[in-house]
C-alpha cells in the first residue's frame, strides 16, 4: 500500500465537498483489501442532520459495490489534524476492527493510527451476537 498515494486522493476528494454552510471540507480514500479505492467528501444539507461525512460517503460507497473487507483509509480536512468523527469511527468498526487510519495533512505529511487505538472497548456486531446467544 501507498500511503502517499491514498493521502493525494484524500485530498482530491476533498476538494469535491459541499459544504456551503460549515465551509469546512474533508476528504476520505478508502483502500479495500482487492485494492480499490473509493473516495468521498463531506456533503452539507441547510437542514444539517442529513450532512453525511467523507469517511461514510467512501464506506457507502464501497459496500454499494460489494466491497466488505477494508485495509485503510486516509482522512484530510480544513484543519490542521482532521480526525474522524464518533460517527465515522463507528462505521468504520462495523467493517474493519483494526482499520489503519491515515490522517492527512498534505501528501507528505500523515500520521497513522489503528482504528482499535482512536475507537477503544469499541461495539461491534459480535457484541449483538453475544446478546442473542449466538
Amino acid at each position: 500500500m501507498n500511503v502517499q498515494a491514498l493521502a493525494k486522493q484524500a485530498l482530491e476528494a476533498q476538494k469535491l465537498a459541499y459544504v456551503p454552510y460549515s465551509n469546512f471540507h474533508v476528504g476520505a480514500a478508502l483502500l479495500t483489501k482487492s485494492g480499490k479505492v473509493f473516495t468521498g467528501c463531506n456533503v452539507e444539507s441547510a437542514s444539517y442532520s442529513p450532512t453525511i461525512c467523507a469517511e461514510r460517503v467512501a464506506i457507502a460507497k464501497a459496500v454499494s459495490e460489494g466491497e466488505l473487507e477494508f485495509e485503510a483509509i486516509a482522512v484530510t480536512g480544513d484543519g490542521d489534524w482532521t480526525y474522524p468523527c464518533g460517527v465515522c469511527r463507528q462505521m468504520m468498526r462495523e467493517f474493519a476492527p483494526d482499520l489503519l487510519v491515515i490522517i492527512v495533512k498534505s501528501e507528505t505529511e500523515v500520521r497513522e493510527h489503528r482504528l482499535s487505538e482512536l475507537l477503544p472497548y469499541s461495539f461491534g456486531p459480535e457484541d449483538l451476537a453475544e446478546a442473542k446467544g449466538e
